[in-house]
């Protein structure tokens, strides 16, 4: 599978324009550019935004962990912010903090353009076995 093949299942995150860059289960990276339709007040690029590149990223890189057959689903998310974006793309970089039989957990760094820390996301993953009718 391509990283373009993996955001084709994800039309919410295509419906934003993130882009996947890399994705590796060690370490999955996506960008986002600032538009002033993703943005609030004063021309600031939304949380929400930044949070789905995190959250998007971040569960690419948890399902590329995942064993043959398995699904993933995030069951909890937290978001620290530490600066603005009000311009240029950012980019997620994502790596597993803990690949387990019933959790994975990731980690995602975002930056801005010019490589300074914008927030950073640990998001767990269940691990989801097969659906049984």
């Amino acid at each position: 599978m391509t990283p373009a093949d993996i955001l084709a299942a994800v039309p919410f995150a295509a419906h934003l324009d993130i882009v996947l860059e890399e994705a590796a289960p060690e370490r999955t990276v996506g960008t986002l550019d600032w538009s002033a339709k993703l943005c609030t007040v004063g021309d600031v690029l939304h949380g929400g935004a930044l949070m789905t590149l995190a959250d998007t990223v971040g569960a690419v890189c948890a399902f590329l962990n995942l064993p043959p057959g398995a699904a993933t689903s995030t069951v909890e998310s937290k978001t620290n912010f530490f600066r603005a974006v009000r311009g240029g793309t950012v980019r997620a970089t994502a790596r597993p903090l803990h690949i387990g039989s019933s959790f994975v957990v990731v980690q995602t760094e975002v930056h801005d353009a010019d490589g300074r820390p914008v927030g950073q996301t640990t998001q767990t993953q269940a691990v989801l076995g097969p659906r049984r009718n």
